[in-house]
């Protein structure tokens, strides 16, 4: 019984709120309407469950009774919705509102990418992809179907995209699970860097833990011209037989000196 009061409660709150709310912003309004009054007292410590509950349940009410609107959760946040059969109507009434040009079939290959495989990287986008992605990337970062989300654990740890709640808005999406699905683009290689990519080829390096022996040896020097031999040391044991043409031999005779010199 309970939730069917806090049913018709959500309600009447999404017929009159202004823009979409999600579940944290319906628990809060339920617990500040406690203090306006003494019948919303019981729903002031209302659980997100059972405000998802409560909301999945009438959306079921709003489907099963066909009528010109609908109760859709987009982007994780409630709200009612026309039906599109109804939509000249509502154009003769509020007027044709302008919407930013479609994404380009090279736009929408690139977003699948994203969202389907991230966090992922520019690089690995582009090994997917075949192709470089610079301008396709800005286009989507400007329209803010996609943003930064962090860095990749590898050299030089580039940066990471993944979808915003812009993207679930733009295709009408609760949440990434309810993409259709694609096995296939999921199982696509994608090969990590290996080493630090940079502008110049000639800066690539790579951490130390990740060199091999080939790759820290230093190539051998080129062979220079052969030297003259260096003339070998006298020995110098003293029972070595002494040059008698060396002058400084104190062993030889012809010193003039010597008594026995004619």
């Amino acid at each position: 019984m309970l939730r069917m009061e806090l049913k018709f409660i959500l309600e009447s709150i999404l017929f009159s709120a202004q823009k979409p709310l999600n579940t944290g912003e319906l628990r809060d309004l339920l617990a500040a309407a406690a203090e306006h009054g003494d019948a919303a007292r019981p729903f002031k410590k209302s659980r997100e469950p059972d405000i998802t509950a409560a909301l999945e349940e009438l959306q079921k009410d709003h489907q099963a009774a066909q009528r010109s609107y609908r109760l859709a959760c987009v982007a994780g946040a409630w709200q009612f919705v026309s039906q599109p059969e109804f939509a000249p109507w509502i154009i003769a009434l509020v007027g044709l509102k302008s919407r930013p040009p479609r994404l380009s079939q090279p736009a929408l290959e690139t977003l699948a990418i994203i969202a389907y495989r991230q966090p992922v990287t520019r690089a690995e986008i582009e090994q997917v992809r075949g192709v470089a992605v610079d301008g396709v990337m800005q286009t989507l970062l400007e329209r803010g179907l996609v943003e930064q989300v962090g860095r990749a654990e590898v050299i030089g740890h580039p940066m990471t995209f993944g979808t915003t709640g812009m993207f679930l808005e733009y295709f009408g999406l609760r949440g990434l699970e309810d993409l259709p699905a694609a096995d296939e683009l999921r199982r696509v290689p994608v090969t990590k860097p290996e080493g630090l990519l940079t502008a110049d080829p000639g800066l690539a390096t790579a951490p130390p833990e990740q060199l091999t022996l080939a790759d820290v040896e230093a190539p051998a020097p080129e062979p220079s011209a052969p030297s003259a031999p260096s003339a070998p040391s006298a020995p110098s044991d003293s029972s070595a037989p002494s040059d008698p043409s060396d002058p400084s031999d104190p062993s030889d005779s012809s010193d003039p000196s010597d008594s026995s010199y004619p």
